[in-house]
């Protein structure tokens, strides 16, 4: 436990009350420091949460939750306490390509995959078993890796008691093109593509990037742990985690902006806020964008901190590239592919990827930067309606649906509904006739708006794709460690360890690499 003082109005300090900023909170707090959180928005959870759109509750980002669920913090915080219950999602991922038009779920079981594949893609199901057999080991590594602050000593201890068991593959893979490592085990892109599309190609990249190999485990961690989402939506983890913050006594700041952390000497001494405050703290947490909290609020840094912003200021600053349909609909998608067989009833809860073939991805990603979208889109579609009638009004349904590769720096700008109503229209190819027409409403989420509404320095959210070599090296300590060069400030968030997506790992392992140093 940090030592409390007089001196400070606060222990700890954390901004931005994304998942991962509202964890580290809620672990101080109840370790019983007096925690400030401060959000520039209204309301909490960042691109975890949701919120109401034409009488429906829609997820800012998809709303499937994973990783999270491999973690302890539902337990250790007693989520379940404050209103969070999981529906677990069975099979929980359709995958599909544009070319041969079929859909073969992801199940849990890999045995009940293979079953499936074997009528779906009866050439693939050798190579999916060897696939299996050689990834599922280096996704539970990952995992592990994950759970606790990396370390040398508590890396090491993962590899020895797994008995080394997929660490010399993870090795392997980590260095190879996650489309490279795919091809070990298929030559049938309608497996491969789907798995590029949540691997590589989520991060923004090539499947053909070396160095993205590790994306490549993505079918394997949904044999490891069950895909769920939150009863209410997404925003009800976050939602869960704030109630476990305040029980433990948190402040909670909405609607205040950061805009300096003050440093006196070697140690930080408070945060500055846009109302003209100066809050003091011993402990400072930044979940928020490194190039921002180092190179913006950053004021009178001691002199060992200079080699850190010199690194940050020479680090490019990304453009987003992700972009999310909600709407509102009468009907529930109905996937042509899938209409007489046994799956039609009861994979419809299910996320769906539909991807087009692996040239056409290589190629998007350059469109991308050429400021171009594909012709035909890379998708992820739910309608999280369908397992969850709480979401939508009686006899209506939400359609989630988002698309990659939609540049920041859109050639023919973002103001105009066009290239939106292509990807409806695209994906209306894929299910029933009358579906396009049961819309209701709709809306859409550009880069340009998550920065704007979210604060995403150009629309994209800075996140760590190192994985667990990364953190072994621990080059990056305020990535790999959550600890800075400035005594007392720390990061968390997405640009840090383990990286995106709703895991929560980040979060908890910065409040435990805090209380671990200043106990």
């Amino acid at each position: 436990m940090v030592k409390r003082t007089s001196s400070a109005d606060f222990d700890a300090i954390v901004i931005g009350a994304g998942h991962n900023g509202l964890l580290t909170a809620a672990y101080l707090a109840k370790a019983g420091l007096t925690t400030l959180l401060i959000e520039a928005r209204s309301e909490v959870g960042g691109t975890a949460a949701s919120e109401y759109f034409a009488g429906a509750r829609v997820n800012i980002c998809n709303c499937d939750h994973l990783t999270v669920r491999t973690t302890p913090v539902i337990e250790e915080l007693q989520l379940s306490t404050y209103g969070l219950e999981y529906i677990n999602i069975e099979p929980p991922q359709l995958n599909g390509d544009w070319n041969t038009g079929k859909l073969w779920p992801l199940w849990n079981s890999v045995e009940q995959t293979l079953d499936d594949l074997s009528h779906i893609h009866p050439e693939s199901v050798n190579g999916y078993r060897r696939y299996a057999r050689t990834a599922v080991p280096v996704a539970k590594l990952i995992i592990e890796a994950a759970s606790h602050p990396p370390t040398r000593g508590s890396l090491m201890a993962d590899v020895i008691r797994r008995g080394g068991r997929g660490v010399t593959t993870m090795l392997k893979m980590s260095r190879m093109s996650a489309a490279d490592v795919m091809r070990q085990f298929f030559d049938n892109e309608a497996i491969i593509g789907p798995a590029m599309v949540e691997g590589p190609v989520v991060w923004g990249l090539s499947p053909e990037t070396p160095g993205t190999g590790l994306g490549a485990v993505a079918f394997a961690m949904r044999h490891l742990a069950h895909v769920g989402r939150p009863k209410g939506g997404s925003g009800m983890l976050t939602e869960s985690i704030k109630q476990s913050f305040l029980h433990s006594g948190g402040l909670l700041r909405t609607g205040t902006r950061a805009v300096g952390i003050v440093c006196e000497g070697s140690h930080v001494r408070a945060v500055q806020t846009s109302d003209g405050a100066t809050v003091t703290a011993r402990v400072v947490v930044s979940a928020c964008d490194p190039h921002k909290t180092f190179l913006q609020w950053l004021k009178n840094p001691p002199a060992k901190a200079q080699s850190l912003i010199h690194r940050w200021r020479n680090t490019p600053t990304a453009e987003g590239y992700e972009s999310k349909i909600d709407a509102l609909t009468t009907e529930a998608p109905v996937y042509k592919a899938l209409e007489g067989s046994p799956l039609e009833h009861i994979a419809y809860g299910a996320t769906t990827i539909v991807s087009p073939s692996l040239a056409e991805l290589h190629r998007g990603s350059q469109l991308m930067r050429e400021g171009r979208t594909m012709p035909r889109m890379a998708m992820l579609a739910n309608s999280p309606s369908v397992t969850d009638s709480t979401l939508a009004p009686t006899g209506k349904h939400v359609l989630s649906l988002e698309t990659i590769y939609t540049p920041y720096t859109f050639q023919e700008g973002w103001e105009s509904l066009q290239e939106p109503e292509r990807w409806l229209r695209q994906y209306g190819e894929l299910v029933q006739p009358t579906f396009l027409d049961s819309i209701e409403q709709w809306r859409v989420m550009t880069p340009d708006k998550y920065e704007t509404e979210f604060h995403l320095p150009n629309g994209h959210a800075t996140s760590f794709a190192g994985g667990p070599l990364a953190a072994f090296l621990g080059k990056q300590p305020e990535l790999t460690r959550y600890h800075t060069p400035i005594k007392g400030l720390y990061l968390t968030g997405a640009a840090t360890f383990p990286g995106a997506g709703v895991w929560g790992a980040s979060g908890r392992n910065t409040a435990l690499a805090i209380l671990n140093e200043w106990k």
